[in-house]
């Protein structure tokens, strides 16, 4: 028998680092750079989305327990940037048994993100669940034209150790990040995994969206033009995923969209033991393309409506 009382959970107010300075791909800076976000009208290099994950792992661990780190799923739209020196804070509030509302603001209250956290087998009602299927025919594309839903590939087998770089995209390596990290957990290192209910060192929520587009889905974005996240969802299907272990990536283009400022694409990636096939976690990636980045484009095409 459970209340019907809402419990909210608040954490501390946290600086996220900012980790992707040095970022590249295509051969050119990313918006990460300060210079590249001022050109595009930012008012600084924003963090990577990903990192405040996890400010809402203590939380989510309070209520779960080790669950969290099995079948936990955090499902996030991305509503304003953060650069760095500002504070961050996480809010979780339970609405049932394996169900809650999250959000997260600055200290002026401007919103950082909202979704929901769940714990599974069953995560039907997560924000980008509700949102992807919100999105309708986005109209003519210029950026992204020449995907298209039910595009897939197998990536091969990535892994994310302790002291290898995670490319381009991702020039820190996982020893970097729990130096920074604005949570740090024993389980997340080789020694104080050992007194894990698992044995082996965890990777951090945001650590799984690193291993899942570490590499593979050069998808035919046309270029030069510069993305950014909106929207990311991790879902552990059989977890913990592991720091220095192995899985086979597959990415599937599921979801096509526009705003006033950007083309957009979903993409799914799975991640499993190359062994038995065993599926470990799910990622869901909706990726920005900023239209102004795009040499020639058509700054008359506004695209239809698409969720706020």
């Amino acid at each position: 028998m459970t209340f019907d009382t809402r419990v909210t959970l608040t954490g501390p107010w946290r600086k996220p680092a900012q980790m992707l300075a040095e970022q590249s791909y295509d051969g050119h800076s990313s918006i990460h750079d300060a210079s590249t976000a001022t050109s595009l009208g930012l008012t600084g290099a924003p963090i990577e989305a990903p990192t405040h994950f996890s400010q809402f792992d203590p939380l989510c661990n309070l209520v779960w327990g080790q669950s969290w780190f099995e079948r936990g799923c955090i499902s996030c739209h991305f509503q304003t940037m953060v650069v760095e020196g500002e504070e961050v804070q996480a809010t979780l509030c339970v609405e049932g048994a394996g169900m809650a509302e999250i959000e997260a603001h600055k200290a002026d209250g401007t919103p950082v993100l909202k979704g929901t956290a769940s714990v599974g087998p069953s995560h039907s009602a997560t924000e980008l669940a509700k949102r992807l299927e919100a999105f309708a025919d986005p109209g003519e594309l210029f950026v992204v034209d020449q995907l298209s839903v039910g595009m897939a590939e197998d990536s091969g087998r990535a892994m994310v150790d302790f002291d290898s770089g995670n490319g381009d995209g991702y020039p820190f390596s996982l020893s970097d990040k729990l130096r920074r990290i604005t949570e740090a957990h024993p389980w997340y290192t080789s020694e104080g995994s050992a007194e894990s209910p698992w044995g082996a060192p965890v990777l951090p929520m945001e650590m799984i969206s690193v291993l899942a587009h570490k590499q593979g889905g050069r998808w035919p974005v046309r270029r030069p033009s510069l993305g950014l996240f909106l929207d990311l969802e991790v879902r552990l299907v059989n977890g913990p995923v592991f720091a220095g272990r192995e899985y086979q990536l597959r990415k599937e283009i599921v979801g096509l969209g526009q705003s006033r400022r950007t083309e957009s694409y979903w993409t799914r990636t799975t991640l499993s033991d190359p062994a038995t096939g065993t599926v470990a976690a799910e990622v869901l990636l909706h990726s920005g393309v900023f239209k102004q980045s795009y040499p020639g484009y058509p700054l008359g095409n506004t695209g239809g409506p698409s969720p706020a």
